[in-house]
Protein backbone atom coordinates (compact mmCIF):
# COMPACT_ATOMS: atom_id res chain seq x y z
CA UNK A 1 0.00 0.00 0.00
CA UNK A 2 1.59 3.33 -1.02
CA UNK A 3 1.96 6.17 1.43
CA UNK A 4 -0.92 8.65 1.52
CA UNK A 5 -0.45 12.35 0.90
CA UNK A 6 -1.42 12.94 4.54
CA UNK A 7 1.41 10.70 5.75
CA UNK A 8 3.92 12.30 3.38
CA UNK A 9 2.81 15.76 4.46
CA UNK A 10 3.09 14.92 8.15
CA UNK A 11 6.55 13.46 7.62
CA UNK A 12 7.66 16.48 5.58
CA UNK A 13 6.48 18.80 8.38
CA UNK A 14 8.32 16.71 10.98
CA UNK A 15 11.47 16.79 8.85
CA UNK A 16 11.14 20.57 8.46
CA UNK A 17 10.88 21.14 12.22
CA UNK A 18 13.85 18.87 12.90
CA UNK A 19 16.00 20.48 10.21
CA UNK A 20 15.21 23.98 11.51
CA UNK A 21 16.98 23.03 14.73
CA UNK A 22 20.47 24.61 14.56
CA UNK A 23 23.16 22.07 13.73
CA UNK A 24 26.55 21.59 12.08
CA UNK A 25 25.21 21.83 8.53
CA UNK A 26 23.72 25.27 9.13
CA UNK A 27 26.90 26.66 10.71
CA UNK A 28 29.18 25.20 8.04
CA UNK A 29 27.06 26.41 5.12
CA UNK A 30 26.86 29.89 6.63
CA UNK A 31 30.66 30.03 6.93
CA UNK A 32 31.19 28.88 3.34
CA UNK A 33 28.61 31.15 1.77
CA UNK A 34 29.67 34.25 3.67
CA UNK A 35 33.36 33.87 2.99
CA UNK A 36 33.63 31.82 -0.22
CA UNK A 37 30.35 32.66 -1.94
CA UNK A 38 27.22 30.84 -3.02
CA UNK A 39 29.03 28.52 -5.42
CA UNK A 40 30.98 26.97 -2.54
CA UNK A 41 27.82 26.78 -0.45
CA UNK A 42 25.90 25.01 -3.19
CA UNK A 43 28.76 22.52 -3.70
CA UNK A 44 28.65 21.65 0.00
CA UNK A 45 24.83 21.45 -0.11
CA UNK A 46 25.01 18.79 -2.83
CA UNK A 47 27.52 16.84 -0.75
CA UNK A 48 25.28 17.08 2.32
CA UNK A 49 22.26 15.90 0.31
CA UNK A 50 24.19 12.90 -1.02
CA UNK A 51 25.39 12.04 2.48
CA UNK A 52 21.86 12.16 3.88
CA UNK A 53 20.59 10.05 0.99
CA UNK A 54 23.30 7.43 1.53
CA UNK A 55 22.45 7.21 5.23
CA UNK A 56 18.76 6.89 4.29
CA UNK A 57 19.50 4.03 1.91
CA UNK A 58 21.63 2.42 4.61
CA UNK A 59 18.68 2.70 6.98
CA UNK A 60 16.43 1.03 4.41
CA UNK A 61 18.91 -1.85 4.22
CA UNK A 62 19.18 -2.10 8.01
CA UNK A 63 22.73 -0.75 8.35
CA UNK A 64 21.64 2.30 10.35
CA UNK A 65 19.83 0.05 12.81
CA UNK A 66 23.04 -1.92 13.26
CA UNK A 67 24.99 1.26 14.02
CA UNK A 68 22.42 2.55 16.49
CA UNK A 69 22.27 -0.81 18.29
CA UNK A 70 26.06 -1.20 18.59
CA UNK A 71 27.48 1.17 21.19
CA UNK A 72 31.03 0.75 19.91
CA UNK A 73 30.13 1.53 16.28
CA UNK A 74 27.95 4.43 17.39
CA UNK A 75 30.71 5.93 19.55
CA UNK A 76 33.32 5.58 16.81
CA UNK A 77 31.02 7.32 14.34
CA UNK A 78 30.00 9.98 16.86
CA UNK A 79 33.53 10.97 17.90
CA UNK A 80 34.76 10.85 14.30
CA UNK A 81 32.02 13.33 13.44
CA UNK A 82 32.91 15.59 16.37
CA UNK A 83 36.60 15.51 15.46
CA UNK A 84 35.82 16.34 11.82
CA UNK A 85 33.62 19.29 12.80
CA UNK A 86 36.35 20.63 15.08
CA UNK A 87 38.84 20.27 12.24
CA UNK A 88 36.50 22.24 9.95
CA UNK A 89 36.24 24.95 12.61
CA UNK A 90 40.04 25.10 12.97
CA UNK A 91 40.49 25.11 9.20
CA UNK A 92 38.03 28.00 8.96
CA UNK A 93 39.93 29.95 11.61
CA UNK A 94 43.31 29.31 10.00
CA UNK A 95 41.98 30.04 6.52
CA UNK A 96 40.38 33.35 7.52
CA UNK A 97 42.78 35.41 5.41
CA UNK A 98 42.50 33.21 2.32
CA UNK A 99 39.48 34.76 0.62
CA UNK A 100 40.87 35.86 -2.74
CA UNK A 101 39.00 34.78 -5.91
CA UNK A 102 41.92 32.58 -6.97
CA UNK A 103 41.67 30.75 -3.67
CA UNK A 104 37.91 30.31 -3.57
CA UNK A 105 36.91 29.51 -7.15
CA UNK A 106 37.47 26.58 -9.44
CA UNK A 107 36.43 22.99 -9.96
CA UNK A 108 38.97 21.59 -7.50
CA UNK A 109 37.79 23.86 -4.72
CA UNK A 110 34.15 22.99 -5.42
CA UNK A 111 35.01 19.31 -5.18
CA UNK A 112 36.69 19.88 -1.83
CA UNK A 113 33.60 21.63 -0.43
CA UNK A 114 31.36 18.89 -1.84
CA UNK A 115 33.52 16.25 -0.15
CA UNK A 116 33.45 18.06 3.18
CA UNK A 117 29.66 18.26 3.09
CA UNK A 118 29.45 14.57 2.23
CA UNK A 119 31.83 13.43 4.97
CA UNK A 120 30.17 15.61 7.62
CA UNK A 121 26.88 13.78 7.13
CA UNK A 122 28.30 10.30 6.68
CA UNK A 123 29.89 10.79 10.12
CA UNK A 124 26.65 12.07 11.65
CA UNK A 125 25.09 9.38 13.89
CA UNK A 126 22.16 11.69 14.58
CA UNK A 127 21.07 11.25 10.96
CA UNK A 128 21.22 7.47 11.38
CA UNK A 129 19.17 7.69 14.59
CA UNK A 130 16.58 9.85 12.81
CA UNK A 131 16.16 7.25 10.09
CA UNK A 132 15.86 4.48 12.70
CA UNK A 133 13.78 6.19 15.41
CA UNK A 134 11.61 8.76 13.59
CA UNK A 135 11.17 7.62 10.00
CA UNK A 136 9.79 4.11 10.82
CA UNK A 137 6.85 5.66 12.70
CA UNK A 138 5.53 6.84 9.32
CA UNK A 139 5.98 3.46 7.60
CA UNK A 140 2.89 1.31 7.13
CA UNK A 141 3.45 -2.36 8.09
CA UNK A 142 1.16 -3.57 5.29
CA UNK A 143 3.91 -4.13 2.73
CA UNK A 144 6.44 -2.37 0.51
CA UNK A 145 8.35 -1.36 3.65
CA UNK A 146 11.62 -0.96 1.73
CA UNK A 147 10.08 1.33 -0.87
CA UNK A 148 8.24 3.33 1.79
CA UNK A 149 11.51 3.86 3.65
CA UNK A 150 13.29 4.96 0.48
CA UNK A 151 10.42 7.30 -0.44
CA UNK A 152 10.43 8.94 3.00
CA UNK A 153 14.23 9.24 2.87
CA UNK A 154 13.94 11.13 -0.42
CA UNK A 155 11.33 13.46 1.13
CA UNK A 156 13.65 14.15 4.07
CA UNK A 157 16.61 14.88 1.80
CA UNK A 158 14.42 17.21 -0.28
CA UNK A 159 13.27 19.15 2.80
CA UNK A 160 16.80 19.36 4.22
CA UNK A 161 18.22 20.50 0.88
CA UNK A 162 15.57 23.21 0.58
CA UNK A 163 16.53 24.58 4.00
CA UNK A 164 20.26 24.36 3.26
CA UNK A 165 19.76 26.13 -0.07
CA UNK A 166 17.91 28.92 1.72
CA UNK A 167 20.80 29.32 4.16
CA UNK A 168 23.28 29.53 1.27
CA UNK A 169 21.17 32.16 -0.50
CA UNK A 170 20.72 34.27 2.63
CA UNK A 171 24.38 34.08 3.62
CA UNK A 172 25.45 34.74 0.04
CA UNK A 173 23.21 37.81 -0.05
CA UNK A 174 24.93 39.15 3.07
CA UNK A 175 28.40 38.66 1.56
CA UNK A 176 28.50 41.99 -0.38
CA UNK A 177 28.16 43.83 2.93
CA UNK A 178 31.48 42.33 4.00
CA UNK A 179 33.68 43.68 1.24
CA UNK A 180 36.36 44.72 3.70
CA UNK A 181 38.80 41.81 4.16
CA UNK A 182 39.11 42.60 7.87
CA UNK A 183 35.35 42.39 8.35
CA UNK A 184 35.18 39.14 6.41
CA UNK A 185 38.02 37.67 8.47
CA UNK A 186 36.28 38.69 11.69
CA UNK A 187 32.94 37.14 10.65
CA UNK A 188 34.65 33.98 9.46
CA UNK A 189 36.41 33.53 12.77
CA UNK A 190 33.21 34.19 14.71
CA UNK A 191 31.44 31.52 12.65
CA UNK A 192 34.39 29.16 13.10
CA UNK A 193 34.06 29.53 16.87
CA UNK A 194 30.31 28.94 16.49
CA UNK A 195 31.01 25.75 14.52
CA UNK A 196 33.37 24.56 17.28
CA UNK A 197 30.60 25.21 19.82
CA UNK A 198 28.18 23.27 17.63
CA UNK A 199 30.67 20.38 17.53
CA UNK A 200 30.80 20.30 21.33
CA UNK A 201 27.00 20.53 21.52
CA UNK A 202 26.84 17.72 18.95
CA UNK A 203 29.07 15.57 21.19
CA UNK A 204 26.83 16.23 24.17
CA UNK A 205 23.46 15.85 22.39
CA UNK A 206 24.40 12.56 20.70
CA UNK A 207 25.86 10.97 23.85
CA UNK A 208 23.93 7.89 25.00
CA UNK A 209 21.63 8.87 27.84
CA UNK A 210 22.16 7.06 31.12
CA UNK A 211 19.06 5.44 32.59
Amino acid sequence: MPLSFETLGAFALTSLLIELTPGPNMAYLAILSLTHGRRAGFAATVGIALGLLIVGLAAALGLAALISSSQMLYEVLRWSGVAYLLWLAWDGWQDATETSPARTEGEGVDTAFFTRGLITNLLNPKAAVFYVAVLPTFVLPTGYVLWQTISLSIVYVFVATAIHTTIVLLAGAARPFLENSGQRRFVRRILSVALAVVALWFAWSTAPKLT
